[in-house]
C-alpha cells in the first residue's frame, strides 16, 4: 500500500477508477433492464439528488453569499455559454458512438456535480496535497463508486465520463494545496458546498421534468462563493 500511495495523485486516480468501475457495472445492469422499467428509478435518483442538494444548501451560514454566488456565477456562465458548449460536445459524441451515448449530458452533469461539490473532495485533496495519507479521497472513492452503479443504471453513459472532471478537479486541488488552502477556510468550503447544493436541486428538478434549468451555466458560482467569503470575512 505504501508503494501505491507514493504514486502522485494516487487518491484522485483511485477515486476516478472507482467511479469508472461502478459506472461500468451500472451500464451492464442497464442493458438487462427495459427502458420502461427504468423510468421510476430515474425519478428516484432525481429525488435523491434534490434531497442531497437541500442537505448541502441548508448548511449555509451566510445565505446572502450563496444567493450572490448563484446570481453572479449564472451570469458569467450564461455569457460563456458553458451549457451550450457541453450540448454541442454531447451531440458530437452521440453521433460518433450511437444510441449508447444518448442522455449523456444528464448523467455527466448530475454525477460530476455530486462528486465535486461536496466538502470531502476539497478536504481530501488538501490532505493528500499536504503530504498526508489520502484516506478521505479513498473513502470518497468507495462512496462514489457505489453511487455510480445506481446512477449509471438510471442515467446512462454520461456517468462514466464524470470520472474525468473528478480527477482533474481533485488533482488540481491536490497539486495546488499549499497555495489554495489559505483561501479555502471552513467558511469558504461551507458556502461553496451550499452553492453547489442549489445546483444539485436544480438538476433534480430537471430530471423530474418540472422545468429546464441550465445548471452548467451556474458552475462559476462555486468560485464566486469562495471569493466572496474571502473578501467579506
Amino acid at each position: 500500500m505504501e508503494i501505491l500511495t507514493s504514486i502522485p495523485l494516487f487518491g484522485s486516480i483511485a477515486n476516478a477508477l472507482m467511479i469508472i468501475c461502478g459506472a461500468l457495472a451500472g451500464l451492464l445492469l442497464r442493458k438487462r433492464i427495459p427502458a420502461k422499467i427504468m423510468a421510476l428509478p430515474v425519478q428516484g435518483m432525481a429525488l435523491f439528488v434534490v434531497t442531497l442538494g437541500v442537505g448541502m444548501a441548508i448548511k449555509t451560514r451566510q445565505p446572502l453569499v450563496v444567493i450572490a454566488s448563484i446570481a453572479a456565477g449564472s451570469l458569467i456562465g450564461e455569457l460563456l455559454d458553458l451549457e451550450g458548449a457541453l450540448e454541442r460536445a454531447s451531440k458530437k459524441l452521440e453521433k460518433s458512438i450511437g444510441d449508447s451515448a444518448k442522455g449523456f449530458s444528464a448523467g455527466f452533469i448530475t454525477t460530476s456535480l455530486i462528486y465535486c461539490t461536496g466538502s470531502m473532495a476539497v478536504l481530501g485533496a488538501f490532505e493528500e496535497g499536504l503530504g498526508g495519507y489520502p484516506s478521505l479521497l479513498l473513502a470518497k472513492g468507495l462512496i462514489d463508486g457505489l453511487t455510480s452503479v445506481a446512477m449509471a443504471a438510471s442515467l446512462g453513459f454520461g456517468v462514466l465520463f464524470s470520472a474525468v472532471p473528478v480527477f482533474l478537479y481533485q488533482g488540481a486541488l491536490t497539486l495546488a494545496a499549499v497555495w489554495i488552502q489559505p483561501l479555502m477556510s471552513e467558511a469558504a468550503i461551507i458556502e461553496m458546498s451550499a452553492t453547489g447544493g442549489l445546483m444539485l436541486m436544480a438538476i433534480g428538478i430537471n430530471l423530474l421534468g418540472l422545468m429546464e434549468i441550465r445548471v452548467m451555466n451556474m458552475l462559476p458560482g462555486l468560485v464566486v462563493a469562495v471569493i466572496l467569503v474571502k473578501l467579506i470575512f
